[in-house]
């Protein structure tokens, strides 16, 4: 029978319906984690491919052996995190080449159990200095009111009390920030703990003093920088007449908080865009604010890491040396 005889299984309509859901289901694919997370990935596959064209050895599909052997040697000089997310990397190159991950073998998984329990007690929370409640203040005391000040002037105090991440602020829109009879109510699409997007909203009371009122300050900014949609914070030219940009990035962020502690005064070397986060957190615990009430304002999943910062912030008001008299 010739081929001309044979029924027609895929119409053209089909292969076309086929070809698009293919398609859609790669975006799809793309979207199940954040722009960053990508990143990462394809920086850590880097990584291990260098790793393992240095030893001659096969990336795609890897020999657990291999796995196991760049894992032990990262070890000694990367964060837990950052080689769990190494290994994530790698069975993600796997399973997208319809490979068996070398991952899920015992060698591996193992190694990196022991690398945990060797490695993770000594690294703990990131140790920068937190930005509390006293820092910020003297942070925001000499802004002026030209348009630079403003922005920043909004952006450290949202920052600190709504416990932000530098990526959770750099991703902000206006239209995420609606203002309420009590404050902000901020609509928090994605962040590290919702990859999925389901969405967070978080609180911003009023501050008692007019200049660190993160509800004040960004009222201030809006009506000077004209925004009425787009991303809520953005970059702002230091000309005599500064442009203000579409967007503003983390790297931006982190770079605010050490130019404003220096010139506050403070050493910019112990301080990073994570010192509002853990500012907001600590002066909590110092503050007696319920566990709860931190880890719904910061969002974290963990109590022991979440209690760490509680920990240093608490280490003198909880302090039975502090109550016997001395």
């Amino acid at each position: 029978m010739s081929n001309d005889n044979l029924p027609q299984l895929v119409t053209p309509e089909t292969a076309a319906f086929l070809q698009q859901a293919r398609e859609t289901a790669a975006e799809y694919a793309r979207n199940s984690k954040a722009a960053n997370t990508w990143r990462a990935y394809q920086a850590d596959l880097r990584d291990f491919t260098a790793w393992c064209a240095g030893h001659n050895l096969s990336v795609l599909p890897a020999d657990p052996a291999t796995v196991a052997a760049y894992l032990v040697d990262l070890a000694p000089k990367r964060k837990v995190s950052t080689i769990q997310r190494r290994l994530a990397s790698i069975s993600q190159a796997h399973v997208a080449a319809s490979f068996e991950s070398p991952t899920l073998s015992a060698v591996v998984r193992l190694t990196m159990q022991g690398i945990r329990r060797t490695h993770a007690p000594a690294q703990g929370v990131r140790k920068v200095a937190p930005a509390v409640t006293s820092v910020i203040a003297r942070i925001v005391e000499p802004l002026t009111s030209s348009l630079i000040d403003v922005r920043d002037r909004a952006l450290l105090l949202i920052g600190f009390a709504g416990a932000f991440r530098r990526s959770e602020l750099a991703d902000l829109r206006f239209a995420d920030i609606t203002e309420t009879e009590d404050g902000l109510r901020i609509l928090l699409r994605q962040s590290k703990t919702d990859q999925e997007g389901r969405g967070i909203v978080k609180g911003i009371p009023f501050g008692s003093e007019e200049k660190t009122c993160p509800v004040r300050a960004w009222r201030a900014w809006v009506a000077a920088a004209g925004i009425a949609d787009g991303q809520a914070f953005r970059s702002v030219g230091r000309s005599s007449k500064p442009q203000i940009g579409s967007s503003i990035s983390d790297r931006a962020i982190a770079n605010i908080v050490k130019s404003r502690v220096k010139a506050a005064g403070f050493d910019p070397e112990k301080f990073s865009g994570h010192s509002l986060r853990s500012g907001l957190i600590t002066a909590a615990a110092r503050a007696g604010v319920p566990e709860r009430v931190i880890m719904k304002q910061s969002r974290h999943k963990h109590l022991p890491t979440l209690r760490e910062y509680i920990h240093e912030g608490s280490l003198f008001t909880e302090n039975a040396a502090a109550k016997v008299g001395l």
